[in-house]
């Protein structure tokens, strides 16, 4: 987002300016609003404070043993070096004067943990100034939540090759089977690696490959050591997410599941079929509102499309097996999970709006004692038609 249309963003939003604040790296924002130089990371070890006004130029706030981190600034961006503490505070008192509201990567009663990186003791500093600080998280969203074409246009790549790699990994377990040689869940996860690897993409850590009470367990690790084997009768889930290189780049973030058959005529359990299908079901409700809404010209919010999966788990009789939300952000930056809206009226309330150009997952799951389902897409907010969904959904249970 260029700085005009930040400042429309703080007009919609009634404020009179952005304080980002970091102390050695706490603010994941500030690396996305003054990127490093190409290939480079900063490491910096003092108080930085990045003033956007709605008027006047922006303003960067850095000690001297950081300063040579930021040599080359966007133009415009004026760079204050302090020393002490005492040339610290002139500057703000100086750089705030004037200003009555500002947001700050503060909320209230720290409902939204993904904005909270300012520390009370910062927020009592610049309100002390006679500053009204609000949350920015609409602000992040509208800064650096939105996808540029490009970012786009990897995603839909990489997407095509997640899928690709659900269904190959099935595969290569019925392919270990059928050749009467052992496969168990770290060889399938280090077949998705390896897939990785050839194709160039990035992955933050190991997916997932749980079978039968792994699959019940949402952030089950693979062991290297002591892997569950995958034999004929089993369920597993396998959750995989990957990018291309680069911060500006969007992660495909999906999870299949399905059945190890002991012969042709085998098929899962009509409670396997149950949870499936209600996950299922419910993936696609949450989709259908985030979609209906935008026809409508109706704002939808996070917690409403994360209510509109969970009442068709709840209705389905299956409310004491749901363990998360229903989807978070996907936007620029290192992290798989982003900094805009997430589905969630679970974990937390919400209330950020569904805009245009942003990104999520819709991944509603169900995780019993002996098995679990999560069926795991991404959609795209299309700023012309709306949300889509960047990659095939998977359909029904994946038979081996």
């Amino acid at each position: 987002m260029n700085l005009a249309d930040l400042r429309t963003a703080f007009q919609r939003r009634q404020i009179d300016g952005w304080l980002i604040y970091d102390f050695r790296g706490s603010n994941s924002v500030l690396p996305l609003l003054l990127p490093p130089a190409h290939g480079t990371k900063r490491s910096t070890t003092r108080r930085i404070y990045y003033f956007i006004p709605a008027r006047g130029e922006p303003t960067l706030v850095v000690h001297a043993l950081d300063a040579a981190q930021f040599e080359s600034l966007p133009a415009g961006v004026h760079k204050h070096v302090f020393l002490s503490w005492r040339d610290l505070r002139a500057v703000l008192e100086q750089l705030l004067l004037g200003h009555a509201r500002l947001a700050m990567e503060y909320s209230p009663g720290g409902s939204l943990p993904i904005v909270s990186m300012v520390d009370a003791g910062t927020v009592e500093l610049i309100r002390s100034m006679g500053v009204e600080v609000v949350s920015s998280a609409d602000v992040m969203q509208d800064a650096v939540a939105p996808w540029s074409p490009a970012a786009l246009s990897t995603h839909l790549e990489v997407s095509k090759h997640t899928v690709d790699i659900a269904r190959g990994a099935f595969g290569f377990i019925g392919e270990r089977l059928r050749a009467k040689q052992p496969v168990d869940e770290y060889r399938v996860q280090q077949w998705i690696m390896q897939r990785f690897a050839a194709l160039g993409l990035e992955t933050p850590d190991g997916p997932i490959v749980g079978a039968n009470a792994h699959a019940g367990d949402p952030h089950f690790e693979v062991s290297a050591t002591n892997p569950s084997p995958i034999v004929p009768g089993d369920w597993v889930l396998i959750d995989l997410w990957a990018r291309k290189p680069g911060d500006e780049n969007i992660f495909s973030d999906i999870t299949w599941t399905g059945y190890i058959r002991r012969d042709a005529q085998d098929r899962p359990s009509d409670r396997h079929r149950a949870v499936y299908h209600a996950v299922a079901a419910a993936r696609d409700a949450s989709v259908k509102l985030a979609q209906e809404s935008w026809k409508r010209g109706a704002p939808v919010q996070g917690w409403q499309l994360d209510d509109a999966a969970r009442d068709v788990l709840i209705k389905a009789g299956f409310s004491e097996f749901i363990r998360h939300r229903t989807g978070h952000s996907l936007s620029p930056g290192p992290r798989v999970h982003g900094v805009g809206m997430n589905l969630d009226n679970f974990e937390t309330h919400d209330t950020r709006t569904m805009t245009p150009g942003i990104g999520f997952t819709v991944e509603p799951g169900l995780y019993l004692p002996d098995f679990g389902v999560r069926s795991e897409i991404n959609v795209y907010v299309d700023p012309g038609i709306g949300p889509i969904v960047t990659g095939d959904a998977q359909s029904d249970i994946v038979l081996v």
